[in-house]
């Protein structure tokens, strides 16, 4: 989103409305290109990655009852009740793949920033809590006790552990 609503409310309601990033007026060109670069280089992942998975699919990552099929771009949760499939945008996706893909390790939101944004800019670090929050509505029984996206108090957020 590009917009002069600058107050931080605004940011978290674009963000969780569905915007992937929150850029407000005046901005620098420099952070501008920054950002668009940014976004060319997770297409360009993408794309990567989808012509490899059309030759060989990746496997599937899983976590006690979360299943996530990285050439599908699909997630899947088995309970009680059945397979049910969870829709994500495409940065809630890669921010759940970069933590799938490191059980149990820990990450400051600069780290993820930088990790599936495609960069660090301490302002924005709210846009990590924001989509944090989101995969958590979506994947979690009670997001308020989550059970797969754990906050580490004082260091940032993990996914638990794989379960044996």
């Amino acid at each position: 989103m590009l917009t002069a609503k600058s107050t931080e409310l605004d940011r978290v309601l674009g963000l969780e409305l569905g915007a992937d990033d929150y850029l407000t007026k005046p901005f620098s060109m420099a952070e501008l290109l920054a950002r668009v670069k940014a976004l060319l280089r997770r297409a360009e992942l993408l794309r990567v990655a989808q012509s490899a998975n059309a030759s060989a699919p990746a496997a599937a990552l899983r976590n006690g009852e979360l299943e996530i099929q990285p050439s599908r771009r699909e997630v899947r949760l088995h309970g009680a009740s059945g397979v049910r499939t969870v829709d994500f945008t495409a940065l809630e996706f890669d921010l759940l793949m970069h933590f799938a893909s490191h059980p149990g390790r820990v990450f400051s939101r600069a780290q993820l920033l930088d990790a599936v944004w495609g960069y660090t800019h301490e302002a924005y670090e709210h846009t990590v809590t924001t989509h944090i929050n989101r995969l958590r509505a979506k994947l979690e029984r009670d997001p308020l006790q989550p059970h797969f996206i754990l906050t580490v108090r004082g260091a940032g957020y993990k996914m638990r552990d794989t379960p044996r």
